[in-house]
């Protein structure tokens, strides 16, 4: 909200019960559209209309999308401003020459215009082809609505402007003018302007490369002399945009929201000076994804409006499950067949188990309390105001995914020294795979997990790289009787190696990739994926890795070197794409590799068999070891690894999936967000594999 003291001539904030988030959700088709979320408390966010757009981007703008939307209350306290950019990146990339002026009385029927800068100005911004992210402020010396925005001509830097907007608030009645002169002539973008003690707080993002993120100007006058504060105001390093501030219901403080665009997720941050700001992420709860937007405080009439219009009993009106026995991330709701279920944890009772659902406002549940679901699936009645629909929902144990959120590329061992098995996979959910540090989880029996905290942190911990840390590998090893833990990590697409005395770390770096270019005569490819394995004939030790291209080297007694003259380029065939596994059984050395991309639901297991660690490879004919199984909803099934019981013949696969249920309906993002599962892995007399079956119950203990 640009100005929430433009707000009390309609009264005291205390009228106000409520908060409307406005935003949108991404950059793909019928994603740049806006869209409503209420809150009772400032922090926990429930989408409307199913986190469906409230208007169509095809009738209001020209492009066909509508993204970073601000809503303003004016000074009657009865009307409704809301400006947003006409973009459509589909078609457009990151050009446009236009914004899109909102008018409404109820926040449900919105009157619309179309600003095109070049068109209304030809003389002064005939060249202009960015305009972004308007916002509208009331000017009380003026006593006029004011619209700033950012736009951008040619190479130029990005330039916050402002015009007055006319009475009905159809069209700009004055010719922009620059609203901020940045001193170092830096791109500024996604303006934001809040009034405090007398004087005008503008936040914005600072696009200089040498000096990106939310930045603050103050002035005492709204329309020129912002000086520039020092420092950033988001508290995150990572990157951010389309800062908002909004102050709490009849509280002193204020929240600066911004955009984590990289990392797929919204931060909120709290303030009293709007100097000093702390995260608050962990109060904070959404059942959708926003791109972003800006929040307005409501009164009670204006949320039951809303609620009467777009409260709709739904996927959406489910937040979340409240009993720690539900894997929230893996509920399936069926809205077609009106149905709900719910994958329980191993410690769960059936027999008398509380759902306890958290439901978007306004929506209420029959029955309560504990029920018993061991005899099938019960009816839950879920009711507001005058419409009420009937679900079925069931629950059962499911052990996958074993871990508790997002995480891929599992690698696996077992610990003779602590006679326990500990997984090491990458820690995912973060876009575009740019999570920065690994974690390690431990289990005495491979059903019960403990997240044992990070064992290695790049952005800390590591001198040569920094992002994308990936698909880890690690091996016990005794070395003059003392056991050592070698782990083999990627990042920024290079194959480093951290050494420590315990399964659980800390790891410390040894300074520098072991692996830092492409082998000699490869073409393409990254240098990704290690996998590391002890023959158990020989004793020696190798090392695998690549994308593309499966190489393998043995590494010299110190496991932190590779001996010369030993790379192999091996021939797996066109299906390998990456993620190579070695390990050994009964005089044969497997070798098993993941086929197609992560991002797909064809993304599965193969392998090959050799008489050597450093092959050839022997191709079965029928050489598939795991993939999708469409009729559970299961995706994206691969990247694995393979464990031993120690001293029998008894097996297991760890893997990753696409999240179910939501996975498959994600595009490229389900490859960032990834789920770990165990199956059991076996084998024919012969040697070779049994096809794996994924599984949603996975296993309970380990059993032959």
């Amino acid at each position: 909200m640009a100005c929430f003291t433009s707000c009390k001539s309609a009264g005291s904030s205390s009228e106000y019960k409520s908060y409307l988030f406005t935003y949108f959700t991404g950059n793909g088709p019928g994603e740049e559209a806006i869209r409503y979320a209420l809150s009772s408390d400032g922090y926990n966010y429930y989408a409307l209309n199913n986190n469906e757009p409230i208007v169509d981007s095809k009738v209001i703008s020209t492009s066909g999308g509508v993204r970073d939307p601000h809503i303003l209350r004016c000074e009657d306290g009865k009307t409704f401003y809301m400006v947003v950019t006409d973009l459509y990146v589909t078609e457009q990339g990151w050009r446009n020459y236009a914004m899109i002026l909102m008018k409404s009385t109820d926040l449900i029927n919105w009157t619309s215009t179309v600003i095109n800068i070049p068109e209304t100005f030809p003389e002064e911004f005939g060249d202009i082809h960015r305009v972004w992210a308007p916002q509208t402020i009331y000017d009380k010396e003026t006593k006029q609505y004011m619209v700033y925005w950012s736009m951008q001509t040619g190479n130029n830097p990005d330039i916050i402007y402002y015009a007055y907007a006319n009475e009905d608030f159809t069209g700009l009645k004055t010719t922009p003018k620059q609203l901020y002169f940045s001193p170092s002539n830096a791109a500024c973008i996604d303006g934001d302007i809040i009034f405090k003690d007398g004087q005008y707080h503008l936040f914005f993002k600072n696009e200089d490369e040498s000096k990106k993120g939310i930045m603050q100007a103050v002035s005492d006058n709204l329309t020129s002399g912002y000086k520039e504060l020092e420092g950033f105001m988001n508290v995150t390093k990572k990157p951010v945009e389309g800062s908002s501030v909004f102050k709490l219901i009849d509280s002193d403080a204020f929240i600066l929201m911004y955009d984590m665009y990289s990392s797929g997720k919204y931060q909120f941050t709290k303030s009293t000076d709007l100097k000093s700001f702390s995260v608050v992420d962990d109060a904070i709860s959404m059942n959708f994804h926003p791109r972003h937007g800006t929040v307005l405080p409501i009164t009670e009439k204006e949320e039951k409006a809303l609620l009467n219009k777009w409260g709709k009993i739904g996927k959406s009106a489910f937040v979340s499950y409240n009993t720690e026995h539900v894997k929230k991330n893996n509920v399936v709701i069926d809205d077609e067949n009106l149905s709900v279920f719910l994958p329980l944890k191993l410690n769960a009772n059936v027999k008398s188990l509380d759902p306890k659902f958290e439901l978007t406002p306004g929506i209420s549940v029959t029955p309560e309390g504990s029920q018993d679901f061991s005899a099938g699936p019960l009816s839950y009645t879920f009711s507001t105001g005058n419409r009420t629909k009937t679900y079925k929902v069931s629950a059962e144990k499911n052990n996958n995914p074993v871990l508790d959120g997002f995480y891929a590329d599992p690698e696996i061992i077992y610990s003779h020294k602590t006679k326990k098995y500990y997984l090491y996979p990458t820690s995912d959910g973060f876009t575009g795979w740019s999570g920065t540090y690994f974690k390690t989880f431990s289990s005495p029996d491979l059903v019960n997990w403990t997240d044992e905290g990070v064992i290695l942190d790049l952005e800390k911990d590591v001198d040569w790289a920094n992002r994308n840390a990936w698909a880890p590998a690690a091996i016990e090893k005794k070395i003059n009787g003392e056991y050592k833990y070698f782990y083999y990590f990627t990042a920024a697409q290079k194959i480093g190696v951290a050494v420590s005395d315990t399964p659980t770390g800390p790891f410390k770096d040894s300074g520098q990739p072991l692996i830092a270019e492409r082998p000699k005569g490869v073409k393409g490819g990254q240098e990704i994926d290690p996998d590391v394995f002890t023959d158990p004939v020989s004793g020696k030790s190798y090392l695998y890795w690549g994308n593309s291209y499966m190489a393998g080297v043995e590494l010299n007694p110190d496991m932190v070197s590779v001996k010369k003259n030993t790379l192999v380029i091996f021939n797996p065939g066109r299906t390998f794409r990456e993620g190579t596994e070695v390990f050994y059984r009964n005089g044969k050395y497997y070798f098993m590799w993941s086929e197609d991309d992560t991002r797909s639901p064809n993304y599965r297991v193969r392998y090959a068999t050799s008489n050597s660690p450093l092959g050839p490879l022997n191709i079965p004919e029928n050489n598939i070891v795991l993939e999708k199984r469409p009729e559970d909803g299961l995706y994206g099934t691969g990247h694995n690894s393979v464990i031993q019981t120690p001293d029998t013949d008894i097996w297991h696969i760890v893997y990753h999936r696409f999240n179910r249920p939501n996975g498959i309906n994600m595009g490229d993002a389900a490859g960032f967000n990834r789920e770990v599962c165990i199956d059991k892995l076996t084998f024919n007399p012969d040697g070779s594999i049994i096809p794996v079956k994924p599984t949603l119950t996975g296993i309970s203990t380990i059993e032959k």
